[in-house]
């Protein structure tokens, strides 16, 4: 049974449909990466599931428990970091995280325990006795990861937490939630960050204009990239001659010439419906009487993945 699952999920505000019947199944352990377009609807999913909004129509459910009906039993099983952190700037960052453990129902020593465990956990412990105001963007981000580590949920639901970090704040992050997968968490995590979702996560879902367009393994989004696949050729002489070639090829959709330090490079992106065989190329620019210095695949990741299998659309 998934820990996560949406059933018809759809979510309107008046005409704008932000949500389109959203059928989402993330098992326990996952650490599932939630991508799509600004407007997509990866916020507005993540904030139904966080108890935050009711669904138009379809359901949402966390552990067998449903949004809308179930909260009060949802809120203790699921924590929720925003891409935007509200803080109280006046406290310090131990006095906020106590303040959060007593609102989660934790006192006396049990709460001083917590609170070290998740300053630890996050590194901020040299920062516990720091205003918060004082605090960086990063830090900041851990502060909040630290806030819904609290009361020890299965499941994290995470907006853009990479959002508006400097690189060394972004590997630090990644290294934190790495730690989390290995403690069992359930995570659900927005970002734009491609490269960093696929190493972090184990499935994907890619959405855009509200539809999910592809929910799976982040092997088989790869496989699926391939469809679209670029290779690069550099041939020994008349490289343009040879491009006009390639552009006849039945199954090469688009051939693009670039150079890089003199050296000209073909750019052959295969027809997704109807693709090549591979060895179909270098074997017409033998035929043809062009001397091929080299013939490889181009990178196949998740950008190339996202760029597949959506069109450009946004809410």
């Amino acid at each position: 049974m998934p820990i996560i699952e949406t059933i018809n999920l759809t979510r309107k505000y008046g005409e704008l449909v932000a949500l389109d019947n959203l059928n989402l199944s993330i098992d326990a352990g996952s650490c599932y990466g939630f991508i799509g377009p600004n407007g997509a609807g990866k916020t507005t999913t993540i904030r139904i599931l966080a108890t935050l909004l009711k669904p138009t129509w379809g359901e949402a459910r966390i552990d067998g428990l449903t949004v809308g009906y179930q909260n009060s039993l949802i809120r203790p099983i699921i924590g929720y970091v925003p891409d935007f952190i509200g803080t109280y700037d006046d406290m310090l960052v131990s006095e906020y995280l106590e303040f959060f453990a007593a609102c989660y129902g934790i006192h006396g020593s049990k709460r001083r325990t917590v609170v070290g465990d998740a300053l630890d956990l996050t590194d901020l412990a040299h920062k516990s006795s720091s205003q918060v105001a004082g605090l960086s963007r990063g830090m900041s981000q851990r502060l909040s990861i630290a806030r819904v580590l609290l009361h020890d949920p299965q499941v994290l639901l995470m907006d853009e937490p990479a959002a508006g970090l400097d690189p060394r704040a972004r590997i630090e992050i990644r290294e934190l939630l790495k730690e989390l997968r290995r403690m069992g968490k359930t995570i659900l995590i927005s970002s734009h960050i491609l490269s960093e979702l696929a190493e972090l996560c184990d499935s994907v879902g890619i959405i855009e204009h509200g539809k999910l367009q592809y929910s799976g393994s982040m092997g088989e989004a790869l496989r699926l990239a391939e469809s679209g696949l670029e290779y690069e050729v550099i041939v020994d002489q008349r490289p343009e001659e040879a491009g006009k070639l390639l552009a006849t090829v039945p199954g090469i959709s688009k051939v693009k010439l670039t150079r890089n330090g003199g050296q000209a490079v073909l750019h052959l992106i295969m027809d997704a419906d109807h693709p090549v065989e591979p060895s179909e190329i270098p074997a017409r620019l033998v035929t043809a009487g062009f001397r091929l210095r080299e013939f490889r695949r181009g990178r196949v990741d998740l950008e190339m993945a996202f760029m597949h299998l959506t069109k450009g659309i946004v809410g």
